[in-house]
């Protein structure tokens, strides 16, 4: 048998489950397992009556597939992709295609497009979002790589995605490990909106003292406005959600939260191309400050909290929580936009941001209604600098500047933490500054190390040093960007 249309290796939930949307979609599907046992335990269970076939090796596998060969991986990112690789490849034939579905770090996904393109094998890092709903129903893929190996999985990979009017949540995102990249991007838009939404939360909780049950009624509303996203309708379930003893089972979850690194590593790229990715970076230092929790609770008995009860107007409290939340989460996006098109500047890539947009209306996690309106505002402007220099969107920060501040002014009158609504706010109140003293910081720098700075009244690029002490030397640093 050598007629399969594509073959999965990895019989996780994730690969299961997009084994099952391929063969759903008509097409012919061979999959594989580490542990063979799962092989058969998937064919005689959630694959039962379709048909997918299985392998009990990589060398039965590559067997199977009809030429060029298409393989997708789906299993832990890292050494275990580069072992799988190893594996498969005494199987292959040049012009064959891996596909690598999992949440690899792109520059492993540089690495491996260069090292197998040296071998004649194409490779793919392809993000895929969505959970085990996506994967099962249709998610959001973002693949990169070797662009010659698109057109060859382009059917199969945009028939199994998410469809938003008629077009899939799948498109070619750039070469080299660009898919990876913007799926690292989308992570930490999710760290971000996720953490947005926790303070909001916390704000209406601890802040204005409601109960769930009534802020759950506030997220179901407010998913049917401009806030209307896959995090708010899941948020509103969760808190909805009761206990054996009908109590909300939301106050039973420790608070003390987890991740996978993606986020961090969304904040290292920004670190290191310059992007001032505040938001994301602050949703990740939320999460390892929750893991402090005895730590915690220890200051929590040491300065206990000593604010009034909230005594203001509770349902203008929560409309100024909507609007701060609204604009929060348009930062959070500007900021991830911001990171990719420098990233496309650095390496090369012609990321289509419009599509990008597209592709995360549907099936992925940060899905949201506002997405629509950045794929307008991309196809208005192709080049387009900032999403707040949109009129959409700068519109919409307008409106919601009060509110914003305010529940700024509410956090810290209860002494609740806000960091990602702080930040937003704060690198909005930046980024819309034609003057920020920074001048005052090069004069720091070239006292203290002869750094050199720039002159208002010279042209950009021309350095000066000061001799601040009076010591007669002219010598400066060498001037460097770090």
């Amino acid at each position: 048998m050598d007629n399969m249309d594509i073959g999965l290796i990895g019989l996780a939930v994730m690969g299961q489950n997009l084994a099952l949307n391929i063969n759903d979609h008509g097409f012919r599907v061979a999959v594989y397992n580490r542990s063979t046992t799962k092989v058969d335990a998937f064919l005689d269970g959630p694959a039962a009556g379709t048909n997918i076939t299985g392998a009990h090796s990589s060398a039965e596998l590559a067997a199977m597939l009809a030429k060029p060969r298409k393989i997708i991986l789906m299993i832990r990112a890292g050494a275990a992709v580069d072992q799988t690789i190893e594996q498969l490849l005494p199987h292959l034939d040049p012009g064959d295609i891996i596909i690598d579905g999992g949440n690899s770090h792109f520059p492993d996904s540089n690495r491996r497009t260069r090292e197998l393109a040296e071998r004649g094998i194409r490779f793919l890092g392809c993000g895929i979002s969505g959970g085990e709903e996506g994967a099962r129903h249709g998610p959001s893929i973002m693949p990169g790589g070797n662009a010659d190996a698109w057109p060859e999985v382009k059917p199969i990979l945009q028939a199994i995605s998410a469809q938003v009017d008629g077009k899939p949540c799948c498109q070619w995102v750039g070469e080299a490990g660009a898919g990876h990249y913007v799926k690292m991007v989308h992570n930490g838009i999710e760290y971000g909106d996720m953490q947005l939404i926790c303070e909001a939360y916390h704000l209406m909780r601890s802040g204005l003292g409601m109960s769930v049950d009534e802020i759950q009624v506030i997220f179901s509303q407010w998913n049917s406005g401009v806030l209307d996203s896959y995090l708010i309708e899941i948020t509103a379930q969760i808190l909805r959600f009761k206990d054996e003893q009908g109590e909300p089972l939301i106050d039973c979850i420790l608070d003390s939260a987890g991740q996978k690194g993606t986020g961090k590593w969304t904040g290292i790229s920004a670190l290191e191309l310059g992007t001032p990715l505040t938001l994301i970076g602050e949703a990740v230092f939320a999460r390892f400050l929750s893991t402090l929790k005895e730590e915690r609770k220890q200051a929590a008995s040491q300065f206990p909290r000593q604010y009034p009860s909230y005594s203001g107007d509770r349902e203008s409290a929560v409309s100024a929580i909507h609007d701060a939340l609204y604009a929060s989460k348009i930062i959070s996006y500007t900021q991830g936009y911001m990171l990719m098109r420098e990233a496309a500047n650095h390496y090369g890539w012609n990321l289509q941001f419009g599509d990008i947009a597209l592709m995360w209306r549907g099936g992925c996690i940060i899905r949201s209604r506002f997405l629509g309106n950045i794929k307008q505002a991309f196809e208005v402007d192709p080049q387009l600098e900032n999403l707040l220099l949109n009129p959409f969107f700068s519109k919409a920060i307008d409106q919601a500047q009060v509110g914003w501040r305010k529940t700024l002014i509410l956090g810290i009158e209860q002494g609740i933490p806000l960091p990602t609504f702080s930040s937003a706010l704060a690198f909005f109140d930046g980024y819309r500054s034609a003057w920020l003293p920074a001048n005052l910081l090069q004069a720091q720098r070239d006292y203290f190390g002869a750094h050199t700075y720039e002159r208002t009244d010279r042209p950009r690029g021309e350095f000066f040093h000061t001799d601040w002490i009076g010591s007669g030397s002219s010598t400066s640093s060498t001037h460097y960007k770090a």
